[in-house]
């Protein structure tokens, strides 16, 4: 290494660029950990973030420990991956955890025109910067609603999901099946 670098190294672990990928993952998709994953190789550190509503909690699939517990697993190939739980505003999460930069995917124009505002919104309460990175082609029509509608009624989604997320959501709707039917 010539010395001009040895001189840029201390500043280079200083400045740590670091992300949150915020979501409720109910469940983790495919084209989640595409996001994921490529947010992952813009950034040093990136924390998944899993909103924890707790007034949609009824509404969810999977509790929040579930949807972590997953997200852990299929992110394990990521060092620089981590994941939490948060509560409130997004951007009082990325204050906590000197977050500046969010990172969000998006599948259509609609989806822009959403996540527009919010990004305003969201740096004009802290100043954090919104990152959108576009879906690949292939996830461009995936959602979790969608994912779940499908498989409630006997789709095949295996090809959506992470493998041990479907085997999680095929025993969770069996459980809720039998629970209707009781």
């Amino acid at each position: 290494m010539t010395p001009y670098a040895d001189d840029l190294a201390p500043d280079r672990e200083r400045n740590v660029r670091r992300a949150v990928c915020p979501g409720s993952f109910d469940p983790v998709t495919n084209g989640h950990i595409d996001i994921i994953s490529r947010a992952s190789q813009l950034f040093d550190e990136v924390v998944v973030a899993v909103g924890i509503n707790k007034s949609k909690s009824r509404a969810r699939l999977f509790t929040a420990e579930e949807r972590m517990a997953m997200l852990e697993k299929v992110c394990a190939d990521f060092p620089n991956v981590t994941v939490a739980g948060f509560e409130g505003l997004l951007t009082t999460f990325c204050e906590e955890h000197g977050i500046p930069a969010i990172v969000k995917g998006l599948r259509a124009v609609s989806d822009f025109d959403y996540e527009l505002q919010m990004a305003q919104m969201n740096s004009s309460l802290v100043g954090v910067e919104t990152v959108f990175i576009p879906t690949s082609p292939e996830y461009s029509f995936l959602a979790s609603s969608l994912v779940k509608e499908v498989a409630t009624f006997g789709g095949d989604v295996s090809g959506l999901l992470p493998p041990d997320v479907l085997t999680r959501l095929t025993e969770r709707l069996a459980e809720r099946a039998r629970e209707d039917d009781d």
